[in-house]
This record gives C-alpha cells, sequence and structure tokens, in this order.
C-alpha cells in the first residue's frame, strides 16, 4: 500500500513522526489499548479555545475561550506579565469572530452556539473594545443584547447588516473597513457597501462603489480599499481603484460559472502595490501564485509559486514591512516562507515539534520576537504555542481538544488511485488505532459541494471518530473536486450519479483490491452533495454497499431547481439560470437523465438499510428532499430510519443533536458492517 507523508513533513523520519506528540502529550500516547472509547461529545463539542491572536506589537495575545456550560469569552493574555484577563463576555451569546485592529483595541462580533439554525433570534452584532477591556463601544445593532463587561455607548448603532471583512486591515489606529450589505425587496443581495469606521465614536464614511452591483471588495498591503469585485448575471468585473486619485477602473472580466479558466483570483498585494494572482501558465493544468502587471492588465508568465499536483490554493503571510511567504494546502495546510528569517524560524519550530505540521503567524510590526504556532497532525487536534525567536525557546498555550488522546486516533495517509477510466483520484484513507490494516471494515465518507475540495491530512472529527470505533474511512476527492487542476475538476460537469459515482465506487475496489478492507463489510456516507452520492451509490452498486447513511442530503436535482411554494432555498437564481445548466444538468435538454440520476425516482431500488437525518430549517438543501425521498424509498424497504432536527439548518450545530446523530451513526454501523454485524 503506497504511503505518502504531508508535504510539510517530508524529509522527517516516519518513525518519530508516529513515536512524537506535542511536548506535554507524549504520555497520552502510552495509554493502554483497553482504554474506553473516547465519547463522542469528545469529537463533536467545541474546542475550548480556539482563534488565538496574536497583536500587531506581539506583546498580547487574543483568544476565544469556553467552557461545558459557559459561554465563549474574549480574553486577551499580556505575554509579559503572563497575567489574563476576560475584556469582553456576554450572558446570553458567545463571542465570534474577533481582529486586533491596533496594539490597544479589538473588534469582535457575537454567535449563538448553544441554539439550532432556526432559533437563532440575533444579528452578530459589532462591538469594539481596549485590551484592558475599557472603552467598549456597541457598534451594530444585535437587537437586545448587553454586554456584562463594558459600558453600552448611547447613540445610534449601525443596521444590523454591517459585518467585518475577513481581512486584517491596517492595525494601526482605532479605524476599521467594515462591510454592510444591501438587499433588494426579495431580501436577496443587491450590493455591499464599504464603510471606513471609526470603533470609538462610531463614525462611518462609505467608500464609492464603482459600479452598482458590487459584492466584495480587497484592501491593500497598507489596509486600504484597492479592489472591489460586481456580479452582474453570468459575469464577474473586477475593478481597481488608483491610489493616486481614488478613481476606478476595470481591471478584468470573466464568466462566473464555469470551469474558472478565465478568472483572475487576486490572492494580496505586495508593499509596493504589486498583485499576486492565481493563473494558469506553461502548459499546466493546475493554477499557481503569480504577479500580476497593474499597469499593462497582464500575468507575468514565470510562476512565484507552483504547488506540483495541486492548484495553488492560500494567502498571503506578511508583517508591514513585506510579504514574508504563504500559507497553502496541497496534501496538508502549510507554510512556504520566501523570507530566509522565516525559513530559519520554521526549521528551528519543526525541529522542537517534529511530529506535527506547524504553521506560524506573525505579528504585523517586525521588530518584535514572537510568533504564534499552531501545530496540528492527523492524530492530534491541534495546539497553540508561543515561540520567542531570540532565545529560541517555546511555550505552549494549550491543546485546542484536551480531552482527545492521540493514541486513540487513527493514522491517516493520502493516497491516489485510477477510476475506471483512467483518471487519478485523490484521497485520504483514515486507518483505525491498533495496528491491524487488513480485513478492516470500511465507511466511504463522501464530502459536499461537489465543486469544492474535500478534506486534506489532518485530525478530523468525524474520520476519527469513526476510525475510533473500529472502522476505515476513506475520502474520494471524485472528479469534479477542486485543487487538482482543471481537467480533474471539468470532468465533473453533469456527472451527478455518473463518473462521479463510478469514481468513488473504483475507491472502494481499490481498497478491497489491496486487501485493506473486507469487501463484505462496506458502507457509503455523506452530507449534502455527500448524502445524494451516497443514496446513488446505493441504486448504482447495490452489491457493493452494505447500508449508506444520508444526512441533509440532495434527493433530486429538480428539486434544487425549484423545492416548492411552501419550502425556500437559499441558492441564488444566477446558479439556478447560469451555473447549474451548464455544470449539473438542463431542467429540459437533460431530463432523461435527471430522472435517471434521481434518487427518489430510483428509491424502488435501494433494499439496503438507510439512515436519514435532516434538519427543519434547512434553506441549502430543504426537508422535503428528505420527506419525498422517505416517503418513496420506503413503500419498497422496511430497513429505514429517519430523524429530523427541528432547528436545525444545513448541518448540525447543536452538540446534543451531534451526539444524538453519531450516536445513531455508531449503532446503524455496528448493526450492518460493524461487531454487531459479525455475531449475527
Amino acid at each position: 500500500m503506497t504511503s505518502f507523508l504531508p508535504r510539510a513533513l517530508r524529509g522527517a523520519a516516519f518513525a518519530a513522526a508516529l513515536a512524537c506528540t506535542l511536548p506535554g502529550a507524549h504520555a497520552q500516547t502510552q495509554a493502554p489499548a483497553a482504554a474506553a472509547l473516547p465519547s463522542i461529545a469528545s469529537f463533536f463539542s467545541a474546542a475550548p479555545i480556539s482563534g488565538a491572536k496574536l497583536s500587531p506589537d506581539a506583546r498580547f495575545l487574543a483568544t476565544r475561550s469556553g467552557a461545558p456550560g459557559r459561554r465563549d469569552a474574549l480574553v486577551v493574555v499580556d505575554l509579559q506579565a503572563n497575567t489574563a484577563k476576560v475584556v469582553a463576555s456576554y450572558n446570553n451569546a458567545d463571542i465570534g469572530d474577533f481582529q486586533w485592529i491596533s496594539n490597544e483595541r479589538l473588534i469582535f462580533d457575537t454567535r449563538e452556539k448553544g441554539v439550532g439554525q432556526g432559533n437563532v433570534r440575533h444579528a452578530p452584532g459589532l462591538y469594539a473594545v481596549n485590551r484592558d477591556g475599557e472603552k467598549f463601544v456597541e457598534l451594530a445593532d444585535r437587537t437586545g443584547t448587553n454586554s456584562s463587561i463594558g459600558r453600552r455607548t448611547v447613540r445610534k448603532v449601525l443596521p444590523w447588516h454591517t459585518f467585518m471583512l475577513d481581512q486584517e486591515g491596517a492595525q494601526d489606529s482605532e479605524y476599521v473597513y467594515v462591510s454592510s450589505i444591501n438587499f433588494d425587496t426579495a431580501q436577496e443581495v443587491r450590493s455591499v457597501d464599504l464603510l471606513r469606521l471609526n470603533t470609538l465614536t462610531g463614525a462611518t464614511q462609505t467608500v464609492p462603489r464603482p459600479v452598482h452591483n458590487v459584492r466584495g471588495w480587497t484592501l491593500d498591503h497598507k489596509g486600504e480599499p484597492r479592489l472591489a469585485w460586481s456580479s452582474e448575471r453570468d459575469t464577474v468585473t473586477l475593478h481597481y481603484r488608483e491610489p493616486s486619485n481614488g478613481e476606478w477602473r476595470v481591471l478584468a472580466s470573466y464568466p462566473a460559472y464555469g470551469d474558472g479558466s478565465k478568472a483572475l483570483q487576486p490572492v494580496g498585494f505586495t508593499p509596493d502595490g504589486k498583485l499576486f494572482v492565481l493563473a494558469r501558465s506553461g502548459g499546466r493544468d493546475t493554477t499557481s501564485l503569480h504577479l500580476f502587471d497593474i499597469a499593462t492588465g497582464k500575468v507575468n508568465p514565470e510562476p512565484v509559486l507552483v504547488t506540483t499536483g495541486y492548484d495553488f490554493d492560500g494567502t498571503l503571510v506578511s508583517n508591514r514591512d513585506k510579504v514574508l511567504g504563504t500559507r497553502f494546502r496541497t496534501d496538508a495546510l502549510s507554510n512556504e516562507w520566501f523570507d530566509p528569517g522565516m525559513k530559519a524560524i520554521q526549521q528551528a519550530v519543526d525541529k522542537l515539534l517534529p511530529a506535527t505540521v506547524n504553521l506560524i503567524s506573525v505579528p504585523a510590526q517586525a521588530a518584535t520576537p514572537w510568533v504564534l504556532v499552531h501545530a496540528y497532525s492527523d492524530i492530534h487536534p491541534g495546539s497553540y504555542s508561543l515561540y520567542n525567536t531570540q532565545t529560541g525557546m517555546l511555550n505552549k498555550i494549550a491543546d485546542t481538544r484536551p480531552a482527545i488522546n492521540p493514541a486513540q486516533m487513527g493514522r491517516q495517509q493520502f493516497v491516489r488511485y485510477k477510476a475506471r477510466d483512467g483518471l487519478e483520484i485523490p484521497a485520504l484513507l483514515t486507518l483505525p488505532p491498533g495496528g491491524k490494516k487488513t480485513g478492516l471494515p470500511m465507511v466511504v465518507l463522501v464530502h459536499g459541494g461537489p465543486y469544492l475540495r474535500g478534506s486534506s491530512w489532518s485530525w478530523d472529527a468525524q474520520a476519527q471518530f469513526l476510525a475510533s470505533r473500529g472502522y476505515a474511512v476513506l475520502e474520494p476527492e471524485f472528479r469534479g473536486s477542486t485543487g487538482f487542476g482543471i481537467n480533474h475538476f471539468k470532468a465533473g460537469f453533469k456527472q451527478w450519479g455518473l463518473a462521479m459515482q463510478n469514481d468513488i465506487a473504483d475507491g472502494v475496489h481499490w481498497a478491497t483490491g489491496k486487501g485493506i478492507v473486507d469487501a463484505k463489510r462496506v458502507c457509503i456516507a455523506g452530507a449534502s452533495y455527500g448524502g445524494y452520492a451516497t443514496l446513488m451509490g446505493l441504486v448504482n452498486d447495490p452489491g457493493l454497499y452494505k447500508c449508506g447513511i444520508n444526512w441533509v442530503g440532495v434527493t433530486d436535482i429538480n428539486l434544487m431547481y425549484d423545492s416548492g411554494w411552501s419550502f425556500t432555498s437559499d441558492l441564488p437564481d444566477e446558479w439556478k439560470s447560469y451555473g447549474m445548466p451548464e455544470m449539473i444538468g438542463d431542467r429540459l435538454k437533460d431530463a432523461a437523465q435527471l430522472k435517471a440520476t434521481s434518487p427518489i425516482e430510483q428509491a424502488s431500488r435501494i433494499t439496503q438499510p438507510v439512515l436519514l437525518a435532516y434538519g427543519g430549517v434547512d434553506r441549502r438543501v430543504p426537508i422535503n428532499h428528505g420527506t419525498k425521498f422517505r416517503d418513496a424509498v420506503m413503500k419498497t424497504n422496511k430497513d429505514v430510519e429517519w430523524v429530523e432536527y427541528p432547528e436545525e439548518g444545513h448541518g448540525f450545530r447543536l452538540i446534543k443533536n451531534n451526539v444524538d446523530f453519531w450516536g445513531r451513526v455508531e449503532r446503524f454501523l455496528d448493526k450492518n458492517i460493524g461487531p454487531g454485524a459479525v455475531k449475527q
């Protein structure tokens, strides 16, 4: 069996990688084999610490911190004094996203992690507070929420549809850029404004839009608005704002849907105003990182960074002085550095933590000794540490999931196998702990989308939960998945239930042919598109899969076009008009194919046991996908288990519902392909 280490761990001894974990976790790896199985909640509960971020001067660290029965709070740690302070918390909400906007001040919003989507009653809101908890200001309305820390400023606040950008900005004053969404009469997004917001006074200035239908904005290296993109029907237009006079001009236009071969995808700016973009050059099938000449409107044909075998999928890592490197995903998520000093820092950290991929984040100010390290592996969910570049000391902050014992997790490999038509299919294979590598029961876990990238090498709650219960887990990147080149992506167009389905089945044949898997003990599972593929797998290959688990899955492509009067879908009209006919299937031209690949239409052919789970307020795949299929399949198949979580949407947010659902999965698998099935 071919085994592949993640790119970031190649060069380290594999034996060392297996033997070592993070400092302080080594004792856990020596746990006896007879230890109790980890609880379901330990996989699917919220992490007690997340989102750690250094202040621009690296003097302070902000984190989101929580505990069972307690709301998530915003905590700031003084790294010199080694003290921590809760600077924002709520009695009826949790801290959501947060950012440093200067050495003294943070901006944040809230979330309601304790309620399902159907019971969410408040917008995220928007707030700012100093690192010491002073000068708390409510900036955007959330309706009826009061902070338990700080005094609310009495004044008119921005409307609820004001949101943080996912860009750090200048981080040098009390000002920050935020977005404000404008809706049409049907409550669809019409345009997005960009506001320059004073987080002390709440005063705003609106950045002039180049056209009326702007949908997004990009800041430059100095934190100023430099790009805007607009959408009209099936065309995206990219607009550039001249630094000298603030005037806008069109930079490029390209089709919004299709294979993306003509898209100009900005990645970020250099301090001198150069633009990094994704492009294909030199006959490559995959995208690479290139520089784009703003003046001439042309891409430099010589790539800055090539990720062989993968589309470049990442971001720039910069401080105020320069672009230091990138963070991108190939088989795993890792850093690649342009700066020699950062290369040396990476090597030093990797020497201290040889068994993990170590992602390094840098503060905005260059003249600081601290960098933040997020370390992870396939068996370790991750930890945060601070590395002092002057002393070489690594100080661990916390594990993200301390309840997870790496010794009880399964090792993961990135593999590739051939589909029946010769196309190479990448996949992740996770084997259960314990050492057995042959004759295993297996769950084929199909990702959603489908036109996106699935998982990469890392600790994954779903895969590791299944592995902890004794199952091998195969996660194929079937044709149509992104990240592996344009040919792999385009090969999935109009192949729902057809060649895409064959790719998944061929992964099972590969695993059984290698002897890894017992061919009589395979189940297929997935959510959204993965749920659709689960049902079509049972239709197309009844002898291959002994059972199927579908949660929030599509059951008919025509229902995606029109889910009916009573069931509202959030799929945009433009996607239905321009994207779906080209990429999935035209309702009229491809009517026969859509019927032949509809799980509802083919329900009578499914005789295997099926577990179905849906959210009552799902707007991506409305619940009538589930109820219509359930009613159709139960006419001929009595081995169907159904569960509805009324307050949930497209995926399950509540811990109690995740514990319930995965408990059902555990019992269902045990009965059909697990130890329970063997005993029958």
